[in-house]
């Protein structure tokens, strides 16, 4: 192998992009139109919808049927075929794993029949990818990077029919594909995207390097976003179709545009395969283009779309993770239960010690409660009636950071042995349990697709999109005043008939929500009335905070967060309550389903009161100034008395155009 020296001995530009322009970017690849209604969105308004999620919506017979006979095969092939132990210490799914699953068709579970997919509902997708993420969540991040945001999801939302035709067969049996947007020096600001596609002729000429390419490692096809630059009279690239391109030369929109390319393609070299504190089989890498021709015929959508693309792909492809979440949270219960009954201190099991039995308590009720959130929004996505851009990033929210706690307190519940590697506890003659492992394993996804801070800014912006649709200009400092005056009578005109309605509400009726007050059954009618007063006190906050802060609100991104948060709860509690009267009007565990609905939501509405208690006090300003001192040295005096073990070289890898000097690790599966 030859020596890792980078391609460039002067380092790339690093971008002067300004705060101004990066938030311009990302505002144009929002989606700006509400077509459709959304629960979160009018519970951000003090608009409890409760007729949005209930009754609960349910799959098709047909789905049912063709999604329960997938299930049982995977489960064979998770209980048969797949040991988890094995990846965690070859950290490699091994081969004939993948080929067995390309057989069993789990890479089309969302993929058209008449592509040769299988044609699965979210509802079932989401169920597979807990289950087979419990057996090992590489294999669920493999499936997941796929089929919700490679190549599949943006085709069937925005590809050609040509693009289809030729990609998504491909993409059902055999090829493994893999989504490239960060760089080296670009994570959740893309206004600063580095790599080019330059257009020659029929083809675009791709320049660039991207990190983190989960399945980068492995993939056939590959779906790139990268930077066209603007030039003057190309008609060809404001059309739709990436097969109807313009001729070269003719110039073209420009922008940040989406591609499939084929991950063979000369000029493509993967440098490197990635490692990780978990997910020890994920094949995720560092990828290098180099003068890589992609035809024009491969662009999705038109140029200057990619953005947009990716956020829509992702308002589904988000349940992915916290589909994974809840099969871990299944797991967390299934162990806590079994090896809390087992295990005596002081002369009883330690799950009656109050201790340790809060944690179990927390755990059953937050699973059923992340259960009941991960179905309501598949089955909402299904069926397409709703806008869930936001449910969807609030699951992805919200799993992710409560999935973490579960399997932090499992470690707890199992004490010593819970800090000890599945593998050392087989050694030793003890059932090995991996806690640690799912710890790790699971501490990623309070990362990937947009990291907790990031996506408490992106629910934040749009729950906020009502008031700046109406107000937005009046706290616009580049707007004139002729501008700030239409705004605000445009504004006036809104909040006279919207405050008035944040006073009252079924909430503060005691005979509201009566269907959920059944006899012989815990009173769950009280925690809607709760949610929809919370909303409306949420609405009022929100209304407040902006009279307050005016276009300083987006650096408040203290109480944004806890603005989504308590948002995040409502949503979890509704879900709950939702599901469990569901599961009593169908006969199934229905009391069982009551007590622990009515547990999450007491454990919820603590938190709930917490959040809205440190709205307005916190450590915000004192934690700012603070920052500026360790960032301007003065508390640098505090870091003595320790050594570094930190290796040498840059924070940031150079990424500077050129041609690679790396071997290249890339590993198709045939």
């Amino acid at each position: 192998m030859s020596a890792p020296t980078t391609p460039s001995s002067s380092p790339s530009p690093r971008s002067t992009v300004t705060e101004r322009e990066a938030r311009e970017v990302a505002e144009a690849a929002r989606e700006q139109d509400w077509r459709k209604p959304s629960f979160a969105k009018e519970l951000f308004l003090g608009r409890f919808r409760l007729d949005l999620l209930h009754p609960h919506p349910l799959p098709a017979d047909e789905d049912v049927q063709r999604g329960e006979e997938f299930l049982a095969k995977l489960r064979d092939f998770c209980e048969t075929k797949i040991d988890g132990a094995v990846i965690e210490r070859d950290a490699r799914i091994p081969d004939d794993v993948i080929t067995g699953l390309k057989e069993l068709g789990a890479f089309g579970m969302k993929i058209d029949t008449k592509y040769g997919g299988l044609g699965l509902t979210q509802v079932y997708y989401s169920k597979a990818l807990a289950l087979v993420g419990s057996a090992n969540p590489a294999i669920g991040a493999l499936l997941s990077a796929h089929q919700s945001i490679g190549v599949p999801q943006p085709l069937k939302m925005f590809g050609t029919r040509e693009q289809k035709d030729t990609f998504l067969p491909r993409c059902a049996r055999t090829d493994i594909s893999a989504f490239l947007l960060t760089e080296p020096d670009v994570g959740s600001d893309p206004a600063r995207l580095a790599t080019t596609a330059v257009r020659d002729g029929d083809d675009y000429v791709l320049d660039g390097v991207k990190l983190w390419t989960t399945n980068g490692v492995v993939a056939d096809l590959l779906v790139v976003m990268a930077r066209v630059p603007k030039s003057e009279g190309h008609k060809g690239a404001e059309g739709g179709e990436g097969g109807k391109a313009g001729k070269g030369g003719t110039g073209g929109k420009g922008g940040i545009t989406a591609f499939v390319v084929e991950a063979a393609s000369e000029g493509i070299t993967v440098e490197n395969r990635n490692a990780f504190m978990g997910l020890r089989g994920l094949e995720n890498g560092v990828t290098r283009f180099h003068r890589v021709r992609v035809p024009a015929a491969n662009r999705i959508g038109p140029e200057g779309a990619g953005l947009k693309i990716a956020l829509t792909t992702l308002n589904t492809g988000r349940l992915s993770l916290p589909a994974m979440c809840v099969g871990a949270g299944k797991w967390c219960l299934k162990i806590a239960r079994e090896w809390s009954a087992v295990r005596e201190q002081w002369g009883r099991p330690v799950a009656l010690h109050e201790a340790v039995g809060s944690k179990i308590s927390f755990i059953a009720a937050t699973t059923f409660a992340l259960e009941a959130v991960l179905d309501l929004s598949s089955q909402m996505a299904d069926e397409d009636r709703n806008d869930i851009r936001i449910e969807a990033a609030l699951a992805k929210l919200y799993g992710s950071e409560m999935a973490c706690l579960m399997a932090d307190e499992l470690v707890q519940i199992r004490g010593g042995r819970g800090f000890e590697t599945a593998a050392s506890l087989e050694a030793r003659g003890e059932r090995a349990v991996p806690a640690e492992q799912i710890l790790r394993d699971l501490r990623i996804n309070r990362i990937f697709e947009g990291s907790t801070e990031i996506m408490h800014l992106l629910i934040a912006r749009e729950a906020v999109d009502a008031h700046l649709s109406v107000a937005g200009d009046l706290i616009d400092p580049d707007k004139t005043l002729s501008d700030k005056a239409r705004a605000g009578a445009q504004a006036g005109a809104f909040y006279a008939k919207w405050l008035p309605k944040l006073v009252t509400g079924p909430g503060q009726l005691p005979r509201s929500y009566a269907d959920f007050h059944p006899s012989g059954h815990r009173d769950l009618s009280g925690h809607l009335r709760y949610v929809e007063r919370a909303s409306r006190k949420l609405a009022r906050s929100t209304f407040y905070a902006m009279s307050r802060w005016q276009g300083r609100m987006e650096t408040k991104q203290g109480f944004l967060g806890r603005i989504v948060d308590i948002g995040a709860e409502l949503f979890a509690m509704s879900a709950a309550c939702v599901r469990a009267e569901h599961l009593r009007a169908e006969g199934d565990h229905g009391r069982e389903a009551y007590q622990l609905a009515d547990a999450f939501c007491r454990q919820a509405r603590i938190r709930v009161e917490e959040l809205f208690g440190r709205l307005w006090t916190n450590t915000d300003d004192v934690d700012r100034k603070v920052v500026k001192g360790v960032l301007t040295g003065a508390y640098e005096w505090l870091e003595q008395g320790v050594v570094d073990p930190s290796g040498d070289g840059p924070w940031i890898a150079d990424a500077a155009p050129g041609a690679s000097r790396r071997e290249n690790v890339h590993r198709p599966i045939r």
